[in-house]
């Protein structure tokens, strides 16, 4: 059957947004095609919000048939950290009979060359976003994201990251030119001739292995990488957040078929509850790239088990902030009490320890001491989720049980600056929503030291008293170099103070942000732009995105000819 959509059409379609990537991501300015705003879609093809919001509904309850190869079983179970039971079914596959089917796929997707790949992936993200809606509503109901956070995070913000990644692909294969005449003058005799052409040729199979709380925003990021340089992808999501990312295998199978490939070049692997396939997947012989965001333990077995695949990982950390002085004391505990906050601290981003001078801080407010900045910031979280309905909006529910179990038992590892409180959501009376704690810690004391050096994931803080803003500095310098940090934030007007800071993150490799006081928070990143992770600290082997991420999913094959 011919294709229904055709490389010249796909090229003209998407070569615009495709450099304006590549420009974007050579500049680092702010760019992005595809909008944050709920109200910018219900036009040109996409869902506005009641049509969204009714796709949604009319997957609950349903199978999720996506045609793919090997299908032995159908699974499910989800239930929304909102309380819902979503009940939607998906493929269990026969991976004997699927991975030979999605290998198969990839001669063809090779040959096509980078270009339309590239465009193809394009148009599988066009789809995505013409659909936001829908999907913020699924990444919302397995999440526990509240719905803005899920409709941008899980949306737009996702969707630059995958096409941050495409950009990244296609960059890193046109490296090479296609093709080279070459040849060498030999004095009197004949030049030595050849012609010699190159390949980008994928490396096998893709592994994606997915998240529960950023299932989209930390999966597209490794699936289109993986897809763009000519790789099957198999997409292995966490068994709590399955179906933003069976939307999205969907999709990519639509467009794949209706572009002439073979829709097995994506395909799902969903398990049955308590399967646990992710090990067994890993290690097999076909799987050549693994993408993993989770825990640092399983990160590490990946890392150290899966040696036949190149793993990208991004594990855990414990973020800090050093608090010195400002010169915007207010702006300074808002900042920090949205930081804390937002999706209930459930973000390997979300700031863990302030690291805070025993005697105090300056501010224009005049000194603060340690006792005042941690009962100043209570008040400023507080203040932010006040008001019940703006704590929901802001909060969303706790994902699981055991980021529950955490933060319950954070209240006794030392003096509670601000106790946690439950709040209710009237809309979904199921959700388990609640405010985060703040713990002071006197880090001179070494059974504080088991609190604040391990990653407590959710909605806690340690504000840990130091002797000095050197003793904050070099703790700083041992968090990153032994557990890692996705992130650093530091306050300070002392020049010399900044440039001991920024001389540990570069050492350290970790991405820093200073002074930040207004609509910019350190938890947060934007796609050609910012760098999520550096790869360069046991927080993750790997950046979202940069040329290394893309550039080891593929090799170049030559072929010479003489003459």
């Amino acid at each position: 059957m011919a294709a229904e959509l055709t490389a010249p059409e796909l090229i003209a379609k998407h070569r615009p947004t495709l450099d304006q990537a590549l420009e974007a991501i050579r500049t680092r300015a702010y760019w992005s095609p595809h909008p944050e705003h709920p109200k910018a879609y219900g036009e040109h093809g996409s869902l506005d919000a009641a049509a969204g919001k009714a796709a949604f509904d009319a997957l609950l309850g349903t199978r999720l048939d996506l045609g793919q190869a090997g299908t032995d079983d159908w699974v499910g179970g989800e239930v929304s950290p909102y309380g819902i039971e979503l009940g939607v079914s998906y493929p269990h596959a026969d991976l004997d009979v699927l991975l030979p089917a999605m290998k198969a796929g990839q001669p063809a997707w090779r040959d096509a060359g980078a270009e339309v790949r590239a465009v193809v992936c394009l148009e599988i993200l066009k789809r995505i976003s013409d659909r936001t809606h829908e999907f913020a509503h699924a990444v919302m109901h397995t999440s526990g994201q509240a719905f803005l956070m899920a409709f941008q995070a899980g949306g737009p913000h996702a969707q630059d990251r995958g096409l941050e990644a495409v950009a990244y692909a296609y960059a890193e294969q046109v490296r090479t030119p296609e093709s080279a005449e070459w040849s060498k003058p030999q004095g009197k005799r004949d030049p030595l001739v050849l012609t010699k052409n190159f390949t980008p040729v994928p490396r096998g199979i893709g592994l994606v292995i997915g998240c529960n709380t950023f299932p989209t925003w930390n999966g597209y990021p490794g699936l289109f990488a993986s897809l763009a340089t000519g790789n099957a992808v198999l997409v292995k999501p966490h068994p709590r957040a399955v179906l933003p990312l069976a939307l999205t295998v969907r999709i990519a199978r639509e467009v794949l078929t209706e572009a002439g490939f073979a829709a097995d070049l994506v395909a799902l692997a969903a398990e049955r509850p308590g399967e646990g396939i992710a090990k067994a997947l890993a290690t097999r012989p076909e799987i050549r790239i693994i993408d993993y965001t989770g825990s640092t333990s399983f990160g590490d077995w990946l890392e150290a088990n899966a040696r036949q695949a190149q793993v990208y990982t991004e594990k855990a950390g414990v973020n800090t902030v050093i608090v010195h002085s400002t010169d915007d004391y207010k702006g300074m505990l808002s900042n920090l009490a949205f930081s804390l906050s937002l999706y209930s601290g459930q973000m390997c981003t979300t700031p863990q320890n302030l690291l805070i001078p025993r005697e105090g801080i300056l501010t224009d407010q005049g000194p603060k001491t340690f006792d005042e900045v941690t009962a100043d910031l209570a008040r400023a979280v507080d203040g932010l989720l006040g008001d019940d309905a703006r704590a929901n909006a802001l909060l969303g529910a706790i994902v699981n049980p055991d980021v529950k179990a955490r933060l319950e038992a954070a209240a006794g590892l030392g003096e509670v600056a601000l106790a946690s409180r439950e709040i209710s959501n009237p809309e979904f009376p199921g959700a388990v929503v609640r405010t985060p704690v703040i713990v002071k810690l006197d880090g001179a004391k070494p059974d504080a030291e088991a609190a604040y050096m391990s990653e407590c994931f959710g909605p806690v803080s340690f504000a840990v008293a130091l002797d000095s803003v050197t003793d904050a500095v070099e703790l700083l310098r041992r968090t990153v170099r032994e557990k890692g940090a996705m992130t650093v934030g530091a306050y300070t007007t002392d020049s010399e103070v900044e440039r001991a800071i920024e001389e540990v993150c570069l050492e350290e490799a970790a991405q820093l942000s200073f002074n930040l006081t207004g609509g910019v928070f350190v938890n947060q990143t934007a796609a050609f732009s910012d760098f999520h992770g550096s790869g360069g600290n046991p927080a993750a082997n790997a950046a979202l995105c940069d040329g290394a991420f893309v550039a080891n999913r593929f090799r170049v094959v030559e072929v010479r000819h003489q003459g």
